[in-house]
């Protein structure tokens, strides 16, 4: 398709004069763009493909940045972008140095607030509506929540405030029936409800005109009527929740439908209450794939929730792993384990929180249905309802992303580790995420749990050893069990390999040494391997060990190493400020250590989005970045006199 519009569109200004055909053109240019460049750059693609006429009427209607958008789930936001200025900026989206795949406050004006994890947009929406009644300023607040966000608490929370303070504020519930994977749950089923129960809002509208033509006492014939409508909202639309809640509910309307979504918006855009509006869209509206038996074409949202580039790589970093044989990456590993283990423990069931298909769930969820839990965009509570579980016997293993357990810290501490339930927690994406940047990145999760009392932490070095570690965490009673890996590959694993319980807080001596010991957690291990290969060579000989328990440390190991060594390094993909490093230094200073500790860790601030292995690279958090840090023996001088 030739763009004739959307290149020309600098700001949503740009928009205002358009009729209803040049912005149905605009619609299908932003959809065909964003298809061409996520095709061949990577990205998030259904989300934002679902919300395309939505993002053109709202920008049409509303006056930004004056007025605050705020949007759910940031990937929906790639349409969002074009019509702010970056479309010469939109092929650079999630490339190192480029647009954030999210909303991002510092990159754009027209981004209100940022967004990367769902259900947060009410609650932005409603500090926002508030401080304009507080600042006097005038302009008007509209949160758009959608993606399965609707599914996660903290959307209700806001939704009971937002309710009860009546400020004036427009919600937007993008209604596709999708989070990543669909969506489940009561909420799911009511909104489905409300759909096939269009007959309400026929009646209302008609309540409302008759009662407005009558000559006299309309308002005991509304008060009436509103009595009457009480009683339809029961019948037809059952429970009424948005209203119950304080908001004057709209809908649903067709999501794609442009001019009804551009009139719609502007009659309630102005409204002096709480409003939410419905509107039903189809996730990846436009994208298709081909069914190479039939030559049929189809919508699959699952399947291009995300893609890869099919371009090329602008910058690859060499890695130590690279040289290794493919492997699987660590969420499929994990997939594999959970359905053999399945096979061998009855007692076991698998939650996660709308990411089947990111935490590698699906042969599970297909071969074990019955054991198999996803309790939505809702971490907190799959944390207090695997701790639930546990009580009666059964052993659930939960797996959630590094980033999104942070949501049930709480859970964590106050239902799991306080009552020592032996909940095992599987962290996917720990350590750098990647292109899904700062968002994404599981940078905190060893500070963050290393830190509760009675946790186990544990991190695999390959997808065998993440097997050991699974086992052994759910042979272990006393207490809550993490094990985290990164979105990376295993480097290795037999798919029928045996079993081994691991001592809890043991270590391993993956190479002897004499000048140096490098202390290395997870896939580090095998940069420091590297290294210490290389340093080999100059006559530096380096012991390597594999920390595969972040806590318990193994302290018999470390009392070995303060008459041994007097060199220390230690390596690990999270934050230095309370992970890994800094407990080993704390261990090692208490105990009268006189050598010289060197820790390579995250640094205290948020990392940009970048290809995983590059970032690593820059931080420092590699083969390079441990040679650099050795510490070299000065050789004596001789002096020719």
């Amino acid at each position: 398709m030739q763009l004739k519009l959307l290149p020309n569109i600098k700001s949503p200004a740009d928009i205002k004069d358009f009729s209803a055909e040049k912005l149905r053109q605009l619609a299908d240019e932003v959809r065909h763009h964003t298809i061409d460049v996520v095709s061949q750059v990577g990205g998030h693609l259904a989300p934002t493909l679902g919300v395309v006429e939505l993002t053109v009427a709202l920008h049409k209607v509303f006056d930004t940045p004056d007025d605050k958008i705020v949007w759910d789930v940031g990937h929906q936001g790639y349409a969002h972008k074009l019509l702010t200025g970056r479309f010469n900026q939109f092929s650079t989206i999630r490339q190192y140095g480029g647009l954030s795949g999210f909303l991002k406050r510092s990159e754009s004006k027209y981004d209100t607030f940022g967004a990367g994890h769902a259900s947060t947009s009410i609650s932005a929406a409603t500090g926002i509506a508030e401080a304009r009644k507080r600042t006097g300023k005038n302009y008007r607040v509209v949160a758009v929540i959608g993606d399965g966000a609707m599914t996660g608490g903290l959307a209700f929370e806001a939704l009971n405030n937002a309710g009860h303070l009546r400020t004036p504020m427009l919600v937007v519930l993008n209604d596709n029936e999708m989070s990543i994977s669909p969506n489940v749950g009561a909420m799911n089923t009511y909104l489905t409800k409300i759909v096939t129960n269009p007959l309400y809002n026929r009646i209302r509208e008609e309540i409302w005109k008759i009662s407005g033509k009558l000559p006299f006492g309309k308002k005991t014939a509304r008060t009436m009527l509103h009595r009457i409508e009480e009683s339809l909202k029961s019948l037809l639309v059952p429970g009424m929740l948005f209203e119950e809640l304080g908001f004057r509910y709209f809908g649903p309307i067709d999501g794609h439908n442009l001019d009804e979504l551009v009139t719609t918006l502007e009659r309630v855009k102005d409204l002096k209450t709480p409003t939410l509006l419905h509107i039903l869209t189809k996730k990846g509206r436009g994208m298709v794939s081909t069914n190479a038996e039939n030559g049929e074409y189809h919508s699959d949202a699952v399947k291009f929730h995300a893609v890869k580039p099919n371009g090329k790589t602008k910058e690859k970093i060499p890695s130590p792993l690279d040289v290794l044989p493919q492997a699987p990456i660590f969420q499929d590993v994990f997939g594999s384990l959970v359905c053999e283990v399945a096979r061998n423990r009855e007692d076991t069931v698998c939650i996660t929180a709308a990411m089947r298909e990111g935490t590698g769930l699906v042969p599970f969820a297909k071969e074990f249905s019955d054991r198999y839990y996803d309790v939505g965009i809702a971490e907190g509570h799959g944390v207090t309802f695997a701790a639930g579980l546990t009580t009666e016997g059964v052993r659930p293993i939960v797996a959630i992303y590094s980033t999104f357990l942070q949501r049930a810290f709480d859970h964590i501490v106050h239902d799991v580790s306080v009552q020592h339930l032996p909940v095992v927690f599987c962290l996917d994406r720990s350590g750098i995420a990647g292109e899904d940047g700062p968002t994404h990145h599981g940078a905190l999760d060893i500070a963050y749990l290393k830190c509760i009392q009675g946790m186990v932490v544990a991190a695999p070095r390959d997808g065998n050893e993440l097997r050991h570690l699974l086992y052994t965490g759910l042979d272990y009673r006393d207490g809550p069990f993490a094990i985290r890996y990164p979105k990376a590959s295993s480097n290795k694993f037999d798919t029928n390999g045996q079993a081994e319980l691991l001592p809890i807080g043991s270590w391993e001596v993956m190479r002897h040494g004499s000048d140096l010991v490098i202390l290395a957690v997870g896939l580090q291990v095998y940069d420091a391997m590297a290294a210490a290969e290389k340093l080999s060579l100059s006559g530096t000989s380096c012991e390597v060990v594999n920390c595969r328990f972040v806590k318990p440390m193994d302290e018999a190991y470390l009392e070995s190493i303060i008459k041994r060594f007097d060199q220390v390094i230690t390596i690990e993909e999270g934050v230095k400020k309370g992970g890994f490093g800094e407990g080993v230094a704390a261990w090692l200073s208490t105990n009268s250590y006189k050598g010289d500790i060197k820790t390579i860790a995250l640094p205290d601030e948020y990392v940009d989005h970048g290809p995983r292995t590059l970032l690593l690279e820059k931080l420092g958090i590699s083969e390079q970045g441990i040679m650099a840090g050795v510490k070299h023996k000065q050789q004596p001088v001789e002096l020719n006199i």
